[in-house]
């Protein structure tokens, strides 16, 4: 089996050096390379950035005006019979946004980059939450409905702003489809290699990968994903609903346990973040551009503002405006970054093994047992305790891969329903996506490391943001115009009248 694995991840393996120019175009050029700061940055991080700045000028810093509008329109009771709550697909879609990037990518963006990483990705999420805006809005302009459900995102907006051409819509969901199956693998392995850690942690033995242990964890986790992905959006919905909170309220209330304990050190980060921002320390490079690069770059990536990928879940909330959902996007990206992301700074950052007698040991540690070493060295001692930690976070980190799984699959059926209607169709998708995350835990259990499958997602994400941000200056004065009549708040309807093109899910409901 090994052999097998092995000739598929070597087939790939042509992806990595296509996804890697794609990313750092034009830097991979020494003329470009050289121009001082601009140089660190590729075209795909300049676009993503600057789009957050224009559109969090042209909104109003929409962001920061509406921010407790988006709080209250996430508590607002509301009936579920058609599509699902505001705060489902905050949930829905946070069950996508915040995923193993959370502590992955953060720790590594420090380790490379030193703590002044994190204030660019603080930077990058702020202006992001405009850009999450944006896409949220066009998606409930142009939702459609599917039974007892709604259905929108970037196939469905791309569509009608492409002239409301059919082929657009296949387009853009096959290629979200694809970007999704090959992101599954790594989220499987990412499942039961966690779950692997956990029973390691409790029995205190090493647990071998083809033992009945991970058997039975494969078996429980392939049917557990089948049930729930079968189960149809509203089902997915209530999943996320109880899976997100949880997952967040034990990784927060894990980390602000560490915080408290070493409260004297807040301001040792504070200092570090902010000093390092503009003056990184050598031991990361001590370079200017790179802490600015990982910073922005890692943030980006991790909150997904402006790539497209979260828009479905905008697009299945049943809202009385399509701004309401826009409100509630932004928020998700500062629960993202700002909340969870800062919090794992906060432990690496505190931590500051780079500056004790094993930093050495430290950096060529992977990204994870990175975080965990960091997040053991804040624990007053205690082998007890540091498991209990270690344990906690561990839970947590499998929790952010198994919702980014079953996100995933969701996902792909909205994007399949653009497509076509037919339930065989849509279920295809479905089992194709099963067969994929099965891929990705066999290849865990047979010790595999599938980078270059992993290199694949990368590249389906480069090219969803080439292909969503064109859209969203395609769109974005439909969404501006609906934003106009939603801070008007005067109590009339919302039509297609207001936007000036037709918008035929609120037409039949508000005409």
């Amino acid at each position: 089996m090994e052999s097998i694995f092995q000739a598929i991840n070597n087939v790939f393996s042509f992806v990595i050096p296509i996804s890697d120019f794609l990313w750092e175009f034009p830097t991979n050029f020494d003329w470009y390379a050289n121009i001082p700061i601009l140089g660190n940055f590729s075209l795909a991080i300049i676009l993503l950035v600057a789009t957050g700045i224009f559109f969090t000028i042209k909104t109003g810093f929409i962001q920061v005006t509406h921010f407790k509008k988006g709080l209250k329109i996430l508590t607002k009771k509301k009936s579920d019979e058609m599509g699902i709550s505001s705060l489902g697909a905050f949930f829905l879609s946070s069950a996508m946004r915040v995923g193993p990037g959370n502590i992955l990518g953060v720790t590594g963006a420090i380790s490379i980059g030193g703590p002044g990483a994190l204030f660019w990705m603080w930077l990058s999420a702020f202006f992001g939450m405009a850009t999450a805006y944006i896409e949220a809005t066009l998606s409930q302009l142009f939702k459609e409905k599917k039974d007892d459900e709604f259905v929108g995102g970037l196939p469905y907006y791309g569509q009608k702003l492409l002239g409301n051409k059919a082929w657009a819509g296949i387009a853009l969901s096959l290629m979200f489809i694809v970007y999704a199956m090959c992101c599954l693998p790594a989220q499987g392995y990412n499942v039961v290699s966690s779950v692997g850690q956990m029973g390691e942690m409790i029995t205190g033995t090493s647990i071998p990968t083809d033992s009945i242990f991970y058997y039975v964890t494969a078996i429980v986790v392939v049917a557990l994903t089948t049930y729930i992905a079968f189960g149809g959006i509203k089902k997915v919905s209530k999943v996320m609903n109880t899976a997100v909170p949880i997952m967040a309220v034990i990784y927060m209330v894990t980390v602000l346990v560490l915080i408290l304990l070493n409260i004297t050190a807040v301001p040792y980060f504070f200092k570090a973040v902010f000093a390092g921002a503009f003056t990184p320390e050598a031991v990361f490079g001590g370079a200017f551009g790179t802490v600015l690069g990982q910073g922005i770059k890692r943030g980006l990536m991790s909150n997904e503002a402006g790539q497209g990928t979260i828009s479905m879940a905008a697009g299945a909330a049943n809202t009385d405006h399509p701004c309401e959902q826009g409100c509630v996007q932004a928020i998700g990206v500062f629960l993202d970054t700002i909340v969870i992301c800062t919090l794992t700074g906060f432990v690496v950052v505190m931590a500051h093994l780079w500056t004790s007698a094993d930093a050495t040991n430290w950096l060529a540690l992977d990204k994870l047992p990175k975080f965990l070493t960091s997040a053991a060295a804040l624990t007053p001692g205690g082998t007890t305790f540091d498991l209990m930690i270690t344990f906690l976070i561990t839970i947590s980190f499998c929790l952010f891969a198994f919702t980014c799984l079953v996100g995933f699959i969701s996902f792909s059926e909205m994007a399949a329903s653009r497509i076509t209607k037919k339930k065989a169709f849509i279920n295809g998708v479905r089992i194709l996506g099963i067969c994929i995350t099965v891929f990705g835990i066999l290849s865990s259990m047979a010790g595999i490391d599938l980078g270059n499958l992993w290199a694949i997602s990368d590249l389906g994400n480069i090219l969803i943001v080439f292909a969503n941000v064109p859209l969203l200056y395609m769109g974005y004065k439909y969404a501006l115009k609906a934003t106009t009549h939603f801070k008007k708040n005067d109590g009339t309807k919302f039509t297609s009248d207001v936007i000036g093109t037709e918008c035929k899910y609120w037409d039949e409901r508000n005409k």
